[in-house]
């Protein structure tokens, strides 16, 4: 059992140590100082990837960037000690590990370790049940540890196994949050919390983004949420109104813009009594794009084997305007209209404007 002291300075910092930058210092700086070592390090590797991947921490004496180097691209290739074969929290001594009069050891000492200042050395793996690996080491330049140093790191093992275990899960959650992050980026959807007088209380960066690049709506000074457009302003508010008052129990949606294309459902917030966030009455989804009309007919037009000029009529289209109004926003007449969306259906397999509209939208453009 770690002594009451241990406790005290190794298992707070121990524990914290995924949240800390750079992660484990504090922990690491007491270890080392604990068991008087030269350099404390923690590195960590999934069992799939090359000794060159290490992931390390460390606290003492700098490793140089040309001994790092020199590690990556070649030596790691003749490190001849058996990590992953190590018994999961059994300490071992470098003398354990090195073998005398073996050219792989020999040259790994020679190569790495002198140039290291790895005299003596205490090390101890852990792994947790994804897979990830952990070892923790304590350098000495000069001298041997003591059998209470090893003892230090045996008693620490089971707790680092379970720091591991919460370091593992937090990265596989930022993993997936990322993916997440980055298709809903792509999807140019976000969202808005709002209170009962439309004083944006969080946003989603997502939401942000779009906010920020011409979405046709905007935050003032005090906070609400207002469209440029004054009668899309006028609607918005009236729908605000309704949602937050409870005059709507169905979704209230609200086109902000054409060009770009952003769309606005507004949804009576699901209260979370549970949750320090200050209340909120409604949540605004924001989906829209991020670049005009002109900036998609290019990724459009080789998708469907459209003409320039077509694809720009068929975005028109499947921002649910009709053949007329597209006209008069492309600057055509309607007759040449006619005669686009007569090709644009042909080559795109359509037999509508509702065909059209499910093709573009299920396609691979909408994450270009």
């Amino acid at each position: 059992m770690l002594t009451i002291q241990e406790e005290t300075d190794l298992l707070p910092p121990l524990y914290d140590g995924p949240f800390e930058q750079p992660m484990w210092q504090t922990f690491l700086d007491r270890l080392r100082q604990r068991t008087r070592a030269d350099n404390a390090a923690l590195a960590f590797r999934p069992p799939d990837r090359p000794l060159s991947s290490v992931i390390r921490l460390s606290s003492g004496y700098p490793t140089t960037a040309e001994l790092i180097r020199l590690y990556q691209q070649e030596t790691w290739k003749r490190d001849p000690l058996p990590y992953f074969e190590l018994r999961e929290e059994r300490v071992y001594s470098l003398s354990e590990l090195i073998i005398p009069g073996d050219p792989a050891h020999d040259a790994f000492r020679r190569e790495i370790l002198v140039p290291h200042k790895v005299v003596a050395m205490r090390i101890v793996r852990v792994s947790e049940p994804g897979g990830v690996s952990a070892w923790l080491n304590i350098v000495r330049a000069a001298g041997d540890f003591t059998p209470a140093d090893g003892a230090v790191l045996a008693r620490i093992a089971p707790h680092l196994r379970r720091a591991l275990r919460f370091y593992a899960e937090i990265e596989r959650q930022k993993a997936g949050a990322r993916m997440a992050a980055q298709v809903m980026e792509r999807l140019n959807f976000g969202w808005i919390r709002l209170d009962a007088k439309g004083i944006v209380l969080e946003e989603s960066p997502e939401a942000a983004r779009l906010l920020q690049h011409g979405a046709g709506l905007r935050r003032m000074r005090s906070g609400r949420l207002i469209a440029a457009d004054p009668l899309v302003d006028r609607r918005l508010s009236a729908a605000l109104r309704s949602v937050a008052e409870g005059g709507s129990a169905q979704p209230r949606a609200i086109n902000v813009s054409h060009d770009p294309w952003v769309d606005l459902p507004l949804v009576p917030a699901v209260p979370d009594p549970d949750s320090p966030a200050p209340a909120a009455a409604v949540v605004a989804y924001i989906q829209g794009d991020n670049r005009s009309l002109a900036d998609r007919h290019e990724q459009l037009a080789e998708l469907f084997g459209l003409l320039p000029s077509e694809a720009r009529f068929a975005l028109a289209l499947s921002r649910g305007l009709s053949i007329a109004e597209a006209a008069e926003s492309l600057g055509i007449t309607v007759e040449t209209a006619r005669n686009y969306s007569k090709k644009v259906y042909a080559k795109m397999g359509a037999r509508g404007q509702a065909d059209l509209i499910r093709f573009i939208l299920t396609s691979v453009l909408a994450l270009a």
